[in-house]
């Protein structure tokens, strides 16, 4: 059934430790924003629901769902949107596989994920599965470009409170690894489009030609970039970098974004599973083909699937022992990098490992130096330098670190992260061709067997948007700007094109600079490091790597960001952060009933929703409920009230408690709405009088297993009784 009306504020139905959090959280947020007649609701972009949202004739009718995700797409692209967009799973395989087995589990009649697609049902069923894998929500959302920012309490506790950092020795071995030749950056061309247009991609042959994709439209102006990653020269890459990572005693570990490049990062991946066992592939490979073994899909998959094969397990064990010893993603249970490739994602595993004086868990559980392969050339730069500066200068240090503020590309899909439909694993040899309407070449690259051909491209009105949001957000902090673009790189040159016009006409150019990745990552920390501030202008790709190195460093986490979408349509989409470490709080929950998720990047949301309705809906009262909201945050930072990490110790529900207790006492506190100050007196002095009753409840539930009902889709009456353990709490809330 459809929904039939849209709230004043969506606030999203994800995955995992934020949804699990919301269940918590959300009847507070309606009790509060109801007293000031705003309505919030829900709309469902977990990974659960978009399986189910797509297999409607799978389905009984009291099990069909709208399809939230559309609905929102459209919702993003009016003046009235106002989203808070929480973490949500960009599903590899192996995760959109237990999800689907997890619902047939539960009575949903959807059908298997075909590996290997043969009938026209099989062909259909892959089709919409594909649909749903990797990054399906953000490119939907985020018609707007980014601005993510340390809010400033949350900054200044971090100075004041500063966490660990683990210690950078000069002598460290750990490196970046990183292709020379053959990859995306080497191979890549780019050009603006003068005129709208239709365009088709072609592969060529001896044979013939087979159009690999047909039916593109770019608006004039938009910059359409082609390129190629060489897999003859991936996999000598990979060979040479595997013995030279044995020589030097250190562990081996490969970085990528297999969820959000859906379709090339997982064929890398295959490749470093595929070369990192070479010796296995050579003796079975036609024997674990026939098994079902995909490369692309881990080792945790393969040796699944040769589970009764002894021989090829006995060989397996003599390939690992003989390689570089591995990169562990949990040592305790033998998961190595190579297990899942989403388990490994490069914007949180590099900045975690940065973080750590350069050090990975190994398989004997004890940290070492490593090598970080990180194939492609072009953003790599990043993380060699960072590694470079703490080798020369030792730790980051919080307490006294300025910031780094972001301002991203991204909207209308802009850059790689909208590349999937437009990338092709080459099947034969031939030249690859996109060609214009008018039967222009606008891009040609010949290619072998196995080559990963993709296209992306950044259309005229968000880069100028982009450049406009990067003006008001210099002219408003004084900070230091930079447009992290290199001039030797196609794309970036089109770019520096289209921008170097902009700023000089609009009489600015002398507040800008323009780095490549590299020189602005060096000059970034060097600024940062003497306590002053910068805004790193970015591409979609370095905004989703920046706003995760640098929290990380300043804060020990990226999901207390705030991050704003400015849709170019007026509306407004408030992100909560990241949840790279949301499974192993779920885990934990399940396990002990303890939840150690940190909410205070919903927190910070919130407050600027409130606002953002405030203005555009001339509701007085949001406004206060906002504000009241931001005192009620720094509360939470003042006190010490975030969760805790261990069982018996306070989690995410007391945090929530404070949250609602502080909330109140503010908007009680108040003198801009008498009337919002009567109603939440008494709501504020409950919460207090009751206090050792309500953390006593709380703590009461922890310690003992919980059931939630299912780890993609959980039951929402378990749920709620999970989350919500505190009659006391409840009965004031309602």
């Amino acid at each position: 059934m459809a929904n039939t009306s849209t709230p004043d504020i969506v606030y999203t139905k994800v995955d995992e430790a934020p949804e699990l959090a919301a269940a918590s959280l959300l009847p507070i947020v309606r009790r509060f924003a109801g007293a000031a007649g705003v309505s919030v609701d829900t709309r469902d972009i977990s990974l659960a629901g978009r399986i189910l949202a797509a297999f409607p004739d799978h389905l009984k009718d009291d099990q069909r769902i709208p399809d939230d995700l559309a609905e929102l797409g459209r919702l993003v692209k009016t003046p009235g949107a106002n989203v808070i967009k929480l973490p949500n799973i960009s599903a590899s395989v192996p995760q959109l596989v237990e999800a689907i087995r997890e619902l047939q589990g539960q009575g949903y009649a959807i059908p298997d994920y075909p590996d290997a697609p043969a009938t026209d049902a099989e062909k259909d069923a892959r089709a919409r599965y594909d649909a749903i894998k990797g990054s399906a929500v953000n490119p939907v959302l985020r018609e707007g470009n980014s601005d993510r920012r340390a809010a400033a309490p949350v900054k200044r506790y971090a100075q004041n409170n500063p966490h660990r950092m683990g210690d950078w020795s000069p002598d460290s071995k750990t490196r970046v690894a990183t292709m020379d030749k053959g990859d995306f950056y080497a191979n890549e061309t780019s050009a603006t489009l003068p005129d709208a247009t239709g365009a088709k991609i072609v592969l060529e042959t001896p044979r013939g030609e087979t159009t690999l994709k047909a039916g593109l439209d770019y608006p004039a102006g938009a910059v359409v970039d082609a390129t190629y990653l060489s897999a003859q020269a991936l996999d000598a890459f990979l060979e040479a970098e595997i013995e030279r990572t044995k020589s030097e005693g250190i562990l081996f570990s490969i970085h990528l974004k297999a969820t959000m490049m859906k379709v090339s990062d997982p064929i890398i991946f295959g490749h470093a599973v595929r070369t990192f066992l070479a010796p296995v592939f050579e003796q079975y490979g036609d024997e674990m083909t026939s098994l079902g073994v995909q490369p692309s899909a881990g080792l945790e998959d393969l040796l699944d699937r040769v589970k009764d094969r002894p021989e090829i397990l006995k060989a397996i064990d003599a390939c690992m022992d003989d390689r570089p010893p591995m990169y562990m993603v949990d040592s305790g249970k033998g998961i190595t990098n190579l297990h899942v490739p989403s388990d490994v994602i490069i914007d949180a595993s590099m900045p975690a490992l940065i973080a750590s004086g350069g050090k990975g868990w190994g398989p004997d559980d004890a940290q070492h130096d490593a090598v970080c392969v990180i194939p492609d050339s072009t953003y790599a730069p990043v993380y060699d330098e960072a590694i470079k500066f703490f080798k020369e200068h030792g730790k980051f240090d919080p307490a006294t670190a300025g910031t780094v503020q972001n301002v991203g590309l991204m909207a209308q899909k802009a850059e790689e992260y909208g590349s999937h439909p437009t990338t092709f694993e080459i099947p034969e040899a031939g030249t690859v061709k996109m060609v214009l309407d008018d039967g222009t070449v606008l891009h040609e690259h010949k290619v072998a067997p196995g080559d990963i051909w993709r296209s992306a491209s950044a259309n005229r009105a968000p880069i100028e948007d982009w450049v406009t949001l990067a003006i008001e957000r210099q002219k408003a902090t004084g900070y230091r700007a930079i447009f992290w673009l290199d001039q030797s790189r196609a794309h970036d040159a089109e770019l520096i094109a289209i921008l170097k016009p902009m700023l000089e006409d609009r009489g600015v150019a002398d507040r800008f600079e323009i780095m490549a990745p590299r020189e602005a990552t060096r000059v970034s920390l060097e600024t940062v490091t003497r306590g002053e501030n910068t805004i790193a202008i970015t591409g979609n790709v370095l905004r989703d790597y920046l706003t995760d190195l640098f929290p990380i460093l300043e804060l020990a986490t990226s999901a207390k960001m705030l991050s704003i979408v400015k849709l170019m349509q007026g509306g407004g989409l408030f992100e909560t952060g990241a949840g790279g470490s949301a499974p192993k709080h779920v885990d934990q929950l399940i396990a002990e009933n303890h939840l150690r998720w940190d909410s205070l990047g919903e927190f910070c949301a919130l407050g600027e929703s409130f606002k953002f309705l405030a203005e555009t809906h001339e509701n007085k009262r949001a406004r206060v409920l906002g504000e009241a909201a931001e005192v009620a945050t720094q509360g939470i930072l003042d006190n010490g009230r975030s969760p805790s990490r261990k069982a018996g110790q306070p989690d995410n529900r007391d945090s929530h408690y404070w949250f609602a207790r502080y909330w109140a006492e503010a908007l009680a506190a108040q003198s801009g709405d008498a009337a919002l100050a009567e109603e939440f007196g008494p709501v504020a002095k409950a919460l207090a009088e009751d206090e050792d009753k309500i953390t006593s409840e709380l703590a009461a539930a922890q310690g003992a297993p919980a059931d939630i009902g299912g780890y993609y889709h959980p039951d929402p009456d378990k749920l709620s009784q999970v989350m919500r353990p505190s009659p006391t709490l409840n009965a004031i809330i309602g």
